[in-house]
């Protein structure tokens, strides 16, 4: 039997560690959407593209083989890719080529794909509006820009990589502007969908709001 929950919201909210703490509570299969255009605009860098060539990167989005592994691990062609999709040069574009609406289409019928007929906890932009509308749960997660560049600065130096709070604070404002003006799946919050402001909780008390939520739900 199918049951979705979807999580969506701005970059550096806290949807990805919250999904994949909640999945191994709750036994969810995790279907990390972010990590998937992720590797989309790392093979572009792989191959020397540059946004502005659109059809190679539809292409790739059609070609490549991205696998979620159940210990968290992103493999792209097969190869380990988990540290490399979170790195700046991957930062700075993901965000242009997701909105391409082609590698969309691409991306979301995978996503689909994945999900049919299981429990599943799946996090991105356009979840609760677009991939899934009709998702059992729904849930919109937001924070201050201030924070949640303040999250993300501390992921990206924890993981050794040299980058300064600017930067990620830029990187920020561009991507939330990029997410909310896309041809398809924009960022927005659904109608139905339960918001929580993280900015000033701990992940222990977002995870407890999460779970709550969920569990008003049959699973």
């Amino acid at each position: 039997m199918q049951f979705i929950v979807a999580i969506d919201g701005p970059a550096g909210s806290g949807k990805g560690t919250i999904t994949k703490r909640i999945s191994n509570k709750l036994n969810l299969i995790n279907i990390d959407t972010g990590a998937m255009y992720r590797c989309v605009a790392l093979e572009c860098i792989n191959r020397g593209l540059s946004l502005s060539q659109k059809e190679k990167i539809i292409e790739i989005s059609k070609q490549i083989k991205i696998e979620l592994k159940d210990d968290e691990k992103i493999y792209l062609n097969n190869e380990d890719v988990t540290k490399e999709i979170r790195s700046k040069e991957v930062s700075k574009i993901v965000s242009q080529v997701s909105a391409i609406v082609e590698v969309r289409y691409n991306m979301v019928k995978l996503q689909r794909k994945l999900a049919e007929g299981k429990k599943v906890i799946m996090e991105g932009r356009d979840i609760t509006t677009y991939v899934f509308p009709n998702a059992d749960v729904k849930i919109y997660l937001d924070a201050s820009l201030e924070e949640r560049a303040k999250r993300r600065y501390k992921e990206i130096k924890d993981n050794g990589q040299d980058i300064t709070y600017k930067e990620v604070l830029n990187n920020i404002k561009m991507r939330d502007e990029n997410d909310r003006h896309k041809k398809v799946g924009s960022l927005k919050i659904a109608p139905d969908a339960v918001l929580i402001d993280t900015t000033n909780l701990t992940i222990d008390e977002v995870e407890e709001k999460v779970i709550k939520i969920i569990k008003e739900k049959s699973l």
